[in-house]
Order: C-alpha cells, then structure tokens, then sequence
C-alpha cells in the first residue's frame, strides 16, 4: 500500500490541494501498479511562519520581498 506524504507551506486553494492529490495517486498508480483504492495520500499544511530555511521563515522571506 504505498503512502505519500508531502508537506506544504499553508495557504493554497483547496482546488489545488485536491488536484494535487489526484496526480499524486496517478503517478503512484503509474508506478507502481498498486490499486488506486490501495494508495494513500497525506497532505501537512504548515504556517509560513513555522518553516524556515538558513534562520529565516517563508514568512519572513516573503514580507521581505517588494
């Protein structure tokens, strides 16, 4: 039963989210022959503010940017 997991900084439209779970289970599907009933899909939001990359946040980053 493959298991995809993918974390994403919050703030998409739920149109997007569910898109991308869609491609994800078809490229799982794609793959590696599993039932598409057998594929699981796990999307993790996370607070800009929560995610940092060299000691700054998204969220920092983007309040920086023009």
């Amino acid at each position: 039963m493959p298991l995809i997991e993918v974390t994403l900084v919050a703030g998409r439209p739920p149109e997007q989210l569910r898109a991308l779970i869609t491609r994800l289970t078809e490229a799982a599907e794609a793959a590696t022959g599993a039932p598409r009933g057998n594929i699981r899909v796990i999307l993790r939001e996370v607070p800009a503010a929560h995610w940092a990359a060299g000691d700054v946040t998204i969220q920092e980053r983007d309040e920086e940017q023009p």
